[in-house]
């Protein structure tokens, strides 16, 4: 193993609470209703492909660029509080670093809304941040891990990426990750190469060695 990769949204940081409310008033700004079947249909994915499902299911005449800029408001107003870390995540960050692998964030968020979040999680945890402002084509395509590897001068199969959604493990995985799911808001079912646990407390560097070495094996 010679990284790892993190997610950002419902990994790290308990923030699908968070989108949820302010996908909930955009959407009444727009007209129309928003409930937990709307949400998860875009969990794990990108700004763009939010706006657009929200302009579709409402029917709005609203530009596209204004309904994101009204979710970007939202969203950093609310971060600027600050962001509740998820179980064992911090723990696991440090262990991460205390054994001196390098890492990067990987996030479908735009870079403000990362920035923000980055605020609680520390910047210096991580030695490159990806966003969905940084690539062309976002989670569930692998450009974003592709990106944190090349960044990190290593092998993306030789990486281990920590997800929390299916498009984010579909990325990690088509990127040629080992995978650990931590589901959030979809069910992930197991799969060769990858490992899914209830809680980041049941990860620790060893756990992310021992999956790294069953993949090389393969």
């Amino acid at each position: 193993m010679d990284a790892v990769l993190f997610d950002m949204d419902g990994l790290l940081v308990d923030s699908e609470k968070i989108w949820f409310q302010v996908e909930s008033e955009v959407m009444e700004r727009l007209g129309g209703d928003w409930g937990p079947a709307d949400q998860e249909r875009l969990v794990g994915g990108s700004m763009p492909s939010t706006v657009a499902y929200m302009l579709t299911a409402s029917g709005a005449s609203a530009h596209p660029d204004d309904v994101a800029a009204w979710m970007l408001e939202g969203m950093t107003h609310r971060l600027a509080g600050g962001v509740e870390m998820m179980p064992g995540a911090a723990e696991l960050l440090a262990a991460v670093r205390r054994a001196g692998l390098p890492t990067a964030l990987v996030t479908s968020s735009v870079r403000p809304i990362a920035e923000a979040c980055l605020k609680g999680i520390g910047r210096d945890n991580f030695d490159h941040v990806v966003t969905g402002d940084d690539v062309m084509r976002t989670k569930p395509h692998p450009e974003p891990y592709l990106t944190a590897a090349r960044l990190l001068d290593v092998a993306a199969a030789r990486c281990v990426a920590l997800e929390d959604s299916p498009n984010g493990v579909t990325a990690a995985t088509a990127a040629g990750c080992r995978v650990v799911a931590v589901p959030s808001v979809l069910p992930i079912p197991t799969a060769p190469g990858r490992l899914v646990v209830n809680s980041l407390h049941e990860v620790d560097v060893d756990v992310l060695r021992a999956l790294a070495a069953r993949g090389a094996g393969r």
